[in-house]
């Protein structure tokens, strides 16, 4: 039997190629119902692969929240959390900064988990030795590795949401010096810090434990700081899948940033 490593990073990557040609292929001309054709297909293909992989598992899916004909996640010690499509507004407009979610929770904990960022071809997986190659944007100092010494990092460089960048990520640009680097999907700004383009990703205003279970089950795995705001842990699977923040960041800079973040 695959491994639920291998299975969560195979759903990823079959979904962001259905999402790709999709959008290669146009639907109608619209954005909106681009996106919305996308959810769907995406989606299809995900609950299927999981009902024939693991039929006894519980399923939380951004559509339709739980998944119908699946056990109830109530009860469930095993519960896989997805998004078929995390920043459908990027995908629709065209850009690369959108992913797909998959994260088994086990016991609350997101254990396993795969994000997709199909428009760079990417997939990043709980399963991997470690983190890919940092990649710093032009002129940037790359951090390198989680545990190296950060010498002359430059600015912090803090992933903030396109739309509502949170008054958070504000007070901590004022008090470090930090540099907002606007960008789409929660998992795209996840790997952003994973892949040493970013420093931290700061959250606030309210996600959808869907946004995030994925993203922090893989930036765990490779040595990063996820955490809520305050520093409480972050746990999953509730009655009331809302989540109100979330902290990401190098591990190096957690204390830093958290003390930066205190009103």
């Amino acid at each position: 039997m695959t491994d639920d490593h291998a299975l969560a990073a195979r759903i990823a990557e079959d979904c962001g190629v259905v999402l790709l040609e999709l959008r290669a292929q146009g639907v109608g001309g619209d954005a909106r119902e681009l996106g919305s054709e996308g959810d769907r297909r995406s989606n299809e293909l995900l609950n299927a692969a999981l009902a024939h992989s693991r039929p006894h598992d519980a399923v939380l899916s951004e559509e339709g929240g739980t998944a119908p004909g699946r056990p109830d996640r109530s009860a469930a010690a095993r519960v896989w959390v997805v998004d078929p499509l995390d920043g459908t507004r990027e995908y629709a407009e065209g850009r690369s900064d959108f992913a797909v979610h998959v994260a088994l929770v086990v016991d609350g904990e997101p254990v396993v988990g795969a994000v997709a960022l199909p428009g760079e071809g990417l997939v990043f997986g709980t399963g991997a030795p470690g983190p890919p190659a940092p990649a710093s944007p032009p002129g940037a100092a790359s951090p390198g590795p989680p545990s190296a010494p950060p010498g002359d990092p430059g600015p912090l460089r803090v992933v903030v949401s396109r739309t509502r960048p949170p008054a958070e990520a504000e007070q901590l640009a004022r008090r470090l010096g930090a540099q907002l680097l606007p960008m789409g999907s929660a998992g795209a700004k996840t790997m952003a810090v994973v892949r040493g383009a970013a420093d931290a990703y700061v959250h606030a205003g309210g996600q959808y434990e869907w946004d995030s279970a994925a993203p922090v089950a893989v930036a765990r795995a490779h040595g990063y700081h996820a955490s809520r705001l305050d520093g409480s842990p972050l746990s999953y699977n509730h009655p009331d899948p809302w989540l109100p923040d979330l902290l990401v960041c190098r591990p190096d800079l957690t204390d830093v940033i958290l003390q930066a973040l205190r009103p």
